[in-house]
Order: structure tokens, then sequence, then C-alpha cells
């Protein structure tokens, strides 16, 4: 797919997003987003209906983009088409579908009767809630060698549906940014019965992915496993057969972002992990994940998110556990 090789816009955050897609970017769907939005957090989610979405989007059809958050939306009526990852999909009622981090995506069409829920958080938003939990990238729908979406039965859609109103209405209760381990947990619940249903339905790989397509899902799904180990694409390359240059070209051309970026991720990610979810040292923390010293690791973690692991871990005591 030679757009692939095309420079995408990348949406960062529920602000790029409301610019990107609606005719109303200031607008939100809450009251306590309106009483907070002038508080500043280094983490988000947000939810609102397809209603809502669509009454007020800027566009029938939208550019392709990079969303660098998680989405997962319900359609309980009408009809959307959309591009997710290589493939363009129409979606009628029952259909749970996903959007994971960084994955090329573009919206065709909604039509006009259209209904459901639409949520989107990143994932330090994910990783406040509960210690030792099951990562983001584990979930098989967040994988990018794996079907985007799935069809529930009307019982699954009723369930599923109602766990998305529980998370809009405890959201939408909040009184504070800190507020809201309710909205965290009804989130965990949402993903864990999702992967439940998901791997009821379909656990393998699709197995119409094009071949470069092919090598960067096994590639990222390597990453995932080996990333305290392995922190060079060659090394990625060696597990893989394949020339370390050919390895980065691909990975750059399919995703728009140099193959050592998903392992930088990975380590970030999971160093803010332990960060926020144990009490352990920053050297602790350093030797686990394999870095040299304490030292490289505070350099490392700072290029990639312009603060020390300390500045991190105060700016989410307040969180607690």
């Amino acid at each position: 797919m030679s757009y692939l090789k095309n420079t995408f816009r990348e949406v960062n955050n529920p602000q790029d997003f409301k610019q990107e897609y609606l005719s109303s970017p200031a607008h939100s769907f809450c009251d306590a987003c309106d009483n907070i939005a002038q508080q500043q957090t280094s983490n988000f989610f947000e939810i609102a209906t397809l209603e809502q979405l669509k009454r007020l989007h800027k566009n029938k059809t939208f550019s392709a983009t990079r969303r660098k958050f998680y989405s997962i939306i319900l359609l309980t009526g009408g009809t959307v088409q959309e591009t997710i990852g290589y493939n363009t999909y129409t979606f009628e009622p029952g259909v749970l579908y996903f959007i994971p981090e960084s994955q090329l995506h573009a919206i065709h069409h909604w039509s006009e009767d259209v209904t459901g829920y639409h949520c989107i958080f990143d994932a330090d938003y994910f990783l406040l809630c509960l210690k030792n939990q099951v990562k983001l990238h584990q979930y098989p729908f967040f994988q990018h060698d794996k079907k985007p979406f799935i069809r529930l039965s009307s019982v699954e859609t009723e369930m599923v549906a109602g766990l998305f109103n529980k998370l809009k209405e405890e959201h939408c209760n909040r009184q504070t940014f800190n507020d809201d381990l309710l909205v965290r947990l009804y989130l965990n619940v949402l993903l864990i019965e999702t992967e439940r249903i998901f791997l009821a339905l379909h656990s393998e790989a699709d197995p119409h992915m094009p071949r470069k397509e092919q090598l960067v899902a096994s590639f990222k799904n390597l990453v995932t496993k080996h990333y305290y180990e392995y922190k060079q694409v060659s090394d990625y390359a060696k597990l893989l057969f394949v020339n370390p240059h050919h390895l980065n070209d691909t990975v750059k051309e399919i995703t728009g972002n140099p193959a050592s970026s998903f392992i930088h991720r990975q380590l970030i990610t999971e160093a803010k992990a332990q960060l926020i979810q144990s009490s352990e040292s920053i050297a602790d923390i350093a030797s686990h994940l394999n870095f040299a010293d304490q030292s490289y690791f505070c350099r490392f973690f700072k290029k990639h998110t312009g603060i020390t692991p300390m500045q991190y871990r105060h700016g989410h005591r307040h969180h607690g556990h």
C-alpha cells in the first residue's frame, strides 16, 4: 500500500482529537470536563457517545492519521466505514472495534443514525490504576497482527454497552482529576471482559496480512517479550532473520517511526509502571531494566519524557495506591 509511505498527521491527545475531527474543538462531553478543564494532567481518558461525535463532525470523511493513544469503539446502531492499519472495514451494529496506539486510521463514512460509544485513553492513564496489571500491549485486540474488531452477540452487546455507560457516568461525575479511580477500574473491567470475548472468537493472527505488515507485527511482538534483554534493532533483526537496515526501513515505512522508537517506548512504559506501582529505588529499577547504571537510565528516561524518573514518580504520588 503506497499511501503508507506518506507522512500522516499525529493525533496525540483529546485536544488534538477535537481539533482534527470536531467543528467545535473547545467542546466538552460532560460537566466534570468543564469544571476541571484548566487543570493539567500528564495522562488522559475521554469518552463520548457516537451520536455526540457525529453531530460535531466537521467533515463527512477524514484523511488518515496516527493516533498516539488507544481507542475502543462500540457500534450499537448505524454503520461506519474506517481504515485501521492496512485494511478498510464496514462495521454494523454489534461490532466492537479497536485502534491501537500509533496505528494508521482514517474515517470514510459514518451513517446519520450511528449510535454507540467512543473511548480514548493513553498508556499513562492505564498505568495509574492497579499494581502488576496486564500491560496494554498484551491484550490481543491491541496487537497489530490481530483483527481489530469483534462481532458481539446481543447479550454481549448489552453487557459491553452497560460498561461503557458506567464508564461515561463515572467519568462525568468526577470532581477532580484525582477522583476517577472508579473510571480506571471500570476501564480494566471493560478490557478484561473484551479479552474473554475476543479470545473465544479468534486468537490467530490475520492470515491475509501483507508481508511487510507481518514483519512489523512480528517485530513489535518480539519487542514486548524481549525488551528487558534486547535493546538494539540488530538484536531483533537476528531473531527475525532479516537485515537490520531492512527491518528499520520496513518499520519506518509502515508505522512512520524508526524501529528503535518501539524498543524505547516499551522500556519507558515499563519504567513508568515500576516508578508508579512500586517503591523500589531508581537504582533498583535501572537494574531490573538491565541498564548499565542509574545515571544512564536517568539520562535515557529524561531524553524520552522530558523529566527525570524521580520527577515522574513525585508527579504521580498524589494518585496513590
